[in-house]
């Protein structure tokens, strides 16, 4: 599900959470909170999942409670459901891997009940809504949208929901560009996510080895580094841009299928999310320099990578 630069960010961030806590870094330590941080997103995006298809499931528990009144109005007795019924929402619901998730974590128990139908009457208020209600057919495009309409338009930019996802998930604010970019791609092709397999064997396999090599090659990583910093002052450079450009420069050297362009490119856009606005441009001009550096000694071997997954 999730793809090689949201590995890269999860290695960034358990590389950066242990350097705060400790110099003597064990192989099997850095491994578990690797697992960990992956499967915190994990949660995190079943649980956005889940809010998102509850706030569509809302409109039959809403026409029935208001049917159920001692006098219900015409309008109580005529609540349009077509929402409940979408189509997508349906093979969202009916995944094997969802339900299977949905059961072992139980998002149902952390939902807020006043923020979830405060969700749907902003749903039934909007004009987007209104629109998708009055036609009576379904196409793909008009079901998908509506979903995307609640998740974009008024999930993320609600503060109170923001709160409430913050409270729950430590991890919300390193995610929040992951999510939005997994979910959109989601709604797209739900059918090829498989919520067992979050990350494939060859992307954990990939997190892990390039995890690990951070790790052990950070000697050989800094030599190369510690020349190019003359101009700059050490105390004063970000400890995620020194992160970055040691992940790069293992890339570099010991991932033989990884373009070099694509490294370059990848963790300067990484530290254009995730670090200082000044980021992206230093980390630019350090492994360019480096790689050229590395070029011209002829120490950079790569294979060909016309079939490999980047």
């Amino acid at each position: 599900m999730i793809s090689r630069r949201n590995i890269r960010v999860k290695v960034m961030q358990s590389l950066y959470t242990l350097d705060s806590i400790s110099n003597d870094i064990q192989s099997g330590d850095a491994i578990k909170l690797l697992n960990k941080q992956i499967e915190q997103s994990r949660q995190l995006f079943i649980y956005l999942t889940y809010f998102l298809t509850e706030v569509a499931r809302y409109a039959e528990a809403d026409a029935l409670k208001k049917a159920s009144k001692h006098l219900p109005s015409e309008k109580d007795l005529n609540i349009n459901t077509k929402i409940a019924g979408n189509e997508l929402l349906w093979k969202i619901l009916e995944t094997p891997s969802y339900k299977t998730a949905v059961n072992y974590f139980k998002p149902e128990q952390s939902i807020d009940g006043e923020l979830l139908k405060k969700t749907y009457q902003a749903l039934t208020a909007s004009e987007e809504y209104k629109e998708y209600i009055s036609i009576p057919a379904r196409d793909k495009k008009s079901e998908k949208d509506i979903l995307q309409f609640i998740f974009t338009n008024l999930m993320l930019p609600n503060e109170d929901f923001i709160h409430n996802v913050e409270e729950q998930f430590i991890n919300w604010d390193d995610d929040a560009e992951m999510m939005n970019v997994l979910m959109l791609n989601f709604l797209q092709k739900p059918q090829s996510y498989n919520f067992d397999e979050f990350v494939s064997t060859e992307k954990m396999d990939f997190g892990k080895s390039l995890l690990l090599t951070t790790i052990d090659k950070k000697p050989v990583s800094m030599e190369l580094l510690k020349p190019k910093l003359k101009n700059w002052d050490a105390e004063r450079i970000a400890t995620l841009d020194l992160i970055i450009i040691q992940m790069g420069i293992c890339e570099f050297l010991f991932f033989e299928t990884i373009p070099t362009k694509v490294t370059i490119n990848e963790y300067i856009d990484l530290a254009k999310d995730y670090s200082t606005p000044q980021s992206g441009q230093f980390i630019n001009g350090i492994l360019d320099n480096i790689h050229k550096e590395l070029s011209a000694a002829g120490k950079i071997d790569k294979k060909t990578f016309k079939n490999s997954k980047l």
